[in-house]
């Protein structure tokens, strides 16, 4: 099975968190070779995007089976002064807004692989992010993410609940 990385490269300003890459994550063209790694691939891609230099937090969110490969998904926060959208035009604002409009990711039974849409995946970083600058999870995330990303990211809220359906009835 091939491995493949994809980044979600976010970042935020005064108004709101943005999706950098426009509609979609980044992906390099060529799975991780043997000799290499996700990692060290997704920073080559990041290099790529010229935004390396501006990436303040790189994490892994996680990973999910597409018919031959196995995705490994980063969430790239990305910091330039100003607003987002005066170094990249083709941002989108993303929000907890987004979670009414989109609706609730497809449920499965527990014993079935789940089948994210790639807003969920998004979705899914971004409140791994949330918990990760929340009491309980990485002081690293809370000190090189600003305070704009600490207001957005508030609205987000892990969660685990309604995802599971089948057996055991309907989704919570």
């Amino acid at each position: 099975m091939q491995v493949l990385p994809e980044i979600w490269p976010v970042a935020a300003d005064g108004i709101g968190i943005w999706l950098i890459s426009g509609r979609d994550a980044w992906r390099p063209r060529l799975p991780v070779m043997a000799d290499s790694e996700p990692h060290a691939e997704v920073e080559l891609e990041l290099s790529d995007q010229n935004v390396r230099n501006d990436v303040t937090f790189l994490h892994s969110t996680s990973w999910r089976v597409d018919g031959p490969r196995l995705i490994v998904t980063y969430l790239a926060v990305v910091d330039r002064p100003g607003f987002v959208r005066d170094h990249w035009s083709d941002a989108l604002p993303v929000s907890i807004n987004m979670v009414a409009a989109v609706g609730k990711p497809p449920t499965h039974a527990p014993d079935e692989a789940p089948a994210p849409r790639y807003i969920d995946v998004l979705l899914h970083g971004l409140r791994h992010l949330s918990f990760l600058v929340g009491p309980n999870g990485d002081g690293t995330a809370r000190t090189v993410l600003s305070d704009d990303w600490k207001r957005h990211l508030s609205q987000f809220e892990p969660a685990l609940a309604g995802m599971y359906s089948g057996i055991y009835g309907e989704a919570a």
